[in-house]
């Protein structure tokens, strides 16, 4: 029997809309005010927003219940399977030694904190997050900062920070392709129009992660090398994105962002070296490369070998070999299912949809092409490369990292399961309409619904598929230009990333900050903030004063 959504149950679009944020409320009152434990808060927030789809929404409690499933075992595969094999990874280097080496190598390279949290949150992140997304970035880049002998706390913030610029063109370009299907507008217009939003955020991330770590003064002695990554970083995304490919942007910025720093780099010194002020220092001096050449490209081996692997696993549009992985699957049988007690059973209704239509419920088992894959085979080669490590050392440290994470993986499970229950009872979609009710001023709070979105789904694509459909009809029906409402969607996204619980779990796993998660959630929140009032801003300025740049 279908249930059809009710996206106004108590009468007043204000009230409802109330009621439905009160599972958002409990988290950031958990984790910001509180300081509960990620796992407790996610715990808390998945029961109220079961009991109020249930009572208020009046969603049936099997459909209720099945939803939130759907939404745990989501989290636990793909996701958790990415931080675990990405954790796994680090683990394994660090325990054969080889990450002293990239610590030496990186060191005789600057020395200074202000420009490795650059070079590996930012240029090296952008990259994992081109080719992977998923919270592959962070799971990667903040254990290195760690291993690097970052402050923890600051390396979880300085990566979830870094991590905005190349959100929307993740995975390559999975979000933008997702925000076109269920818009019906043309993916490359949108990633012309993000193109001419998120560079004027990208030029300035480099900045703002250093004026983060140091204060003004100090980031001012790195400035010519902030300067370097922010006009690389925003300019090749600027040009990929509005001329040559909706799924290239990241991994094109990313490659130009770090060949400019290592040739930068090579001529230029900061007149000071910068460490943390609690950290201990042996020498002032200029670090010198202890190994030879060879040492350093086998210790870096690791992720070369997942930079390649990630990538190919994620192409299905120049090498193709995604599109393999997908047929082996569909002849070994690992294929998408529909989820039972769930699947087209929900219907959704005006004015989400023109017209009533079924909510399709499915996972997918897609082990082979799934990025965690690709990780896990990155260690298992890894094995080849990483001298005096066999398979028995490498199974121990799997169970080891398993353990490390057990705490993050529930947070994450029911994190998804809190997103999922909101999704299906309609719970988010009385959130976006209570958005519309702004009128001419839509422009600046439409990137709120897609920034709301990713906290609560930890994913722009997510975000995407949840409100791009609704951004185009509210637009059309205040006559401001869809094409920019939309896009603002995903650009509003990425400045949620940095503060979604999923995310925030993630940074803790590979921080060794489990059961932190509130203090990472503080440090981040006031930048999440500001960088999506920036956004606000311009969406509202290119709808009106500056419609000018649009395509």
């Amino acid at each position: 029997m279908t249930w059809i959504q009710d996206y106004n149950p108590l009468g007043s679009i204000g009230l409802s809309a109330l009621i439905a944020a009160i599972p958002l409320f409990i988290l950031l009152y958990m984790l910001g005010i509180k300081r509960s434990r990620g796992h407790n808060a996610a715990f808390v927030g998945v029961l109220s927003a079961l009991l109020i789809a249930v009572l208020v929404f009046k969603m049936p409690v099997s459909l209720a219940i099945s939803a939130t499933l759907n939404g745990a075992l989501v989290g636990i595969f793909p996701i958790v399977w990415i931080i675990v094999t990405a954790i796994w990874v680090y683990n394994m280097t660090v325990e054969a030694g080889e990450f002293e080496i990239i610590k030496n190598s990186l060191a005789s390279i600057t020395d200074d904190r202000r420009l490795q949290a650059i070079f590996i949150a930012f240029a090296f992140g952008s990259f994992i997050e081109g080719t992977a997304g998923f919270g592959t970035p962070v799971a990667i880049t903040a254990a290195m900062l760690v291993g690097l002998g970052f402050n923890p706390v600051y390396a979880a913030g300085i990566c979830l920070v870094a991590n905005t610029a190349p959100v929307a063109f993740g995975a390559i370009g999975i979000p933008v392709v997702v925000l076109g299907q269920v818009s019906g507008i043309d993916a490359f217009t949108l990633s012309k129009i993000i193109g001419r939003q998120l560079p004027f955020l990208s030029v300035i991330v480099p900045l703002w992660v250093v004026v983060m770590m140091c204060g003004w003064k100090r980031a001012m002695e790195v400035l010519p090398a902030v300067i370097v990554a922010g006009v690389c970083f925003a300019g090749t995304q600027f040009y990929t994105s509005n001329y040559i490919s909706v799924y290239l942007p990241d991994i094109t910025s990313a490659f130009v962002t770090i060949i400019g720093l290592l040739v930068f780099l090579r001529v230029w010194k900061p007149s000071n070296t910068w460490h943390f002020p609690d950290e201990k220092v042996d020498s002032n001096g200029p670090v010198e490369l202890k190994y030879s050449g060879a040492e350093v490209l086998r210790a870096w081996a690791p992720y070369i070998i997942l930079a390649i692997l990630v990538f190919l696993w994620a192409d299905d549009k120049f090498i193709g070999f995604k599109a393999v992985l997908v047929k082996w699957e569909k002849i070994i049988g690992l294929t998408s299912f529909q989820w039972p007690g769930l699947h087209n059973l929900v219907i959704k209704s005006a004015p989400v949809v023109a017209k009533n239509a079924p909510y399709a419920a499915t996972y997918g088992i897609n082990f082979l092409s799934a990025a965690g894959t690709a990780i896990f085979f990155t260690g298992i080669i890894s094995l080849f490369v990483i001298p005096n490590y066999g398979f028995s050392r490498a199974t121990t440290c799997f169970g080891k990292t398993i353990k490390q994470l057990i705490y993050p993986i529930f947070t994450i499970a029911m994190i998804l399961g809190l997103a999922y229950i909101m999704n299906y009872s309609g719970m988010s979609s009385t959130l976006g309409m209570a958005f519309t009710a702004t009128g001419g001023a839509y422009p600046f709070f439409a990137p709120f619904l897609g920034w709301l979105g990713v906290f609560l789904t930890g994913s722009d694509t997510s975000a995407n598929a949840l409100f791009g459909s609704m951004q185009k009809t509210a637009a059309q029906q205040l006559g401001i230009d869809p094409n920019l409402i939309v896009a603002s969607n995903s650009s509003g996204g990425v400045c949620g990333k940095m503060i979604s619980p999923q995310s925030i779990s993630v940074a803790t796993a590979a921080t060794g900050l489990v059961g932190e998660e509130s203090t990472i959630f503080r440090f981040a929140l006031p930048h999440s903030i500001a960088m999506i009032i920036l956004i606000g801003g311009l969406t509202y300025l290119q709808a009106y004063a500056l419609h000018w740049m649009m395509p």
